[in-house]
């Protein structure tokens, strides 16, 4: 019952990124060359690559020393900064850019998109080894210091050596972040392969070269994952034993209590206050020069739609993957399962890049129709919705819907009253998760939103792109402000498990 429908979603989450490549080698595989091998396309590279390795080792500094101050160390204000060190990941980099932009014009190029992505790509750095550190038995750490081994050795040599994976799942996830973002650096018009690739769609009627440097994007995302996981290679951390299930005691900075307490305050300003301030700048600038704030209105009223829309289908399409996943496991279900994550991977100004090609060609009518935008967000954030109904459904016992179906009921009347209810949580954070992210969603909006369609994302976009930074500040703290209050009560509750 659940194979058919996990087929057809897997077959649609491949879809897009296969007819890219076919869109990108219609007119044969000279005109490939040509545009790989343009003095433009390696500079374009290399600046990107630069881009993203300076952001990632910034990102894992940054992250891995917060996440030892707020996890291990005693510091003013307790686990309050194990919170504000996770709130940025609620502000959109276009929304951060716009701020930093708008206050800071000399910002403009390489340092301003660093700078940005750097301070709100952090957390993916800072969550994973914050939890890991929370879940490390202290008694390696222990038995290296009874052995005479100084504080700094035995973290260089114990701890962070247990941190190796989740800092390398972190630093996995900024560089393909910094690699499909298109906000942040089209507003410090730093010219990344997103900015690049969208000004040829939009200036050009030859599109192909769009489509190229698309499928270019594509394999460099691919190698990116494929080196992370080579160079973990075999390597495992784990206990030989249940361990102790006490926390590690608390170090006490002494002396360095106060300038540790200083840079945690120093990047919160940085990445809440400078935003803050900012958009209350604006807001009230707007407010006294008599800004109107219905468009603000029409474009949340866009941005709920789509965003609605788009978490009801992706979460229906995610049950089967995710049911399948967790209650058989076989080729076949690994298959499905991984099929389903090839969107996510990629940035989603590729993904609708592939969708226009396809709708124009072959789905005309719904070429810049609602539809085709929730398609995007099917394929880009479907492994969301994946990942929280699979988290359920494995917490259910199988027995269950045995006991039930040897008791005569019918496999749609268990999944209906069986599996439903215990798998609905995991539904229910699937769908909220999904919705948060697209109303999020840039680019993937902007070039298949409807005409005459807004959501707050593209507001901020237009308005900014304008310099009409008055307006732009209320979408940009709706925005902001409906991000921020599920990663607040998130993050405490993430914290209050442990």
């Amino acid at each position: 019952m659940l194979v058919i429908p996990a087929l057809l979603v897997a077959v649609g989450a491949l879809l897009p990124v296969a007819y890219l490549g076919v869109r990108a080698t219609e007119r044969g595989f000279d005109t490939v060359a040509e545009v790989l091998f343009r003095e433009r396309t390696a500079a374009l590279l290399g600046r990107s690559t630069a881009l993203a390795v300076s952001v990632t080792v910034a990102s894992i500094v940054i992250g891995v020393g917060l996440a030892w101050l707020t996890v291990r160390c005693r510091l003013p204000g307790g686990g309050v900064w194990a919170v504000v060190a996770a709130l940025p990941l609620a502000i959109p980099t276009y929304v951060a850019g716009f701020a930093y932009i708008s206050r800071f014009p000399s910002l403009a190029g390489f340092r301003g998109a660093w700078l940005v992505l750097t301070l709100y790509s952090y957390p993916y750095v800072y969550l994973p080894v914050a939890g890991a550190l929370r879940g490390l038995d202290p008694a390696m750490e222990e038995a290296s210091r009874s052995l005479g081994v100084g504080a700094w050795r035995t973290f260089t040599g114990v701890t962070l050596r247990q941190l190796r994976p989740a800092i390398a799942a972190g630093g996995l996830l900024v560089s393909l972040y910094v690699f499909s973002d298109f906000g942040a650096v089209s507003l410090m018009r730093f010219d990344a392969f997103t900015r690049v690739i969208y000004q040829s769609y939009q200036s050009s009627f030859d599109r192909t070269p769009a489509a190229i440097l698309g499928a270019l994007l594509v394999v460099v995302t691919v190698l990116i994952v494929v080196a992370e996981g080579r160079s973990r290679g075999r390597v495992r951390y784990s206990r030989t034993g249940k361990g102790t299930a006490r926390r590690p005691a608390a170090v006490d900075l002494g002396r360095w209590r106060w300038p540790a307490t200083l840079t945690v305050t120093g990047i919160a300003a940085l990445t809440l206050g400078v935003p803050g301030v900012t958009l209350g700048i604006w807001l009230q600038r707007g407010i006294s020069t008599g800004q109107s704030f219905a468009d603000t209105g029409e474009a949340a009223l866009g941005s709920l739609t789509a965003a609605g829309l788009g978490a009801v289908v992706t979460v229906a399409a995610a049950v089967p993957v995710a049911l399948l996943a967790a209650r058989y496991r076989s080729p076949l279900a690994n298959a499905v399962e991984r099929a389903s994550y090839a969107g996510h991977a990629l940035p989603g100004l590729v993904i609708a890049l592939s969708l226009v090609f396809f709708a124009t060609r072959y789905v005309d009518v719904l070429y810049q129709r609602l539809p085709l935008l929730v398609i995007a967000y099917f394929v880009l954030f479907l492994p969301l919705a994946v990942g929280a109904v699979h988290a359920a459904a494995v917490q259910a016992p199988p027995v269950l819907d045995d006991v039930a179906r040897s008791l005569g009921s019918s496999p749609w009347r268990v999944l209906r009253t069986v599996t439903a209810p215990l798998t609905a949580p995991g539904v229910a954070a699937g769908a909220a998760l999904v919705f948060l992210t697209c109303m999020k969603e840039l680019p993937a909006t902007l070039l298949l939103r409807p005409t005459g369609f807004d959501t707050l994302a593209v507001r901020v976009w237009e308005e900014t792109g304008a310099g009409e930074y008055a307006a732009a500040a209320p979408p940009a703290a709706l925005l902001v402000l409906v991000a921020a209050i599920p990663t607040w009560l998130l993050t405490r509750h993430g914290r209050d498990l442990t």
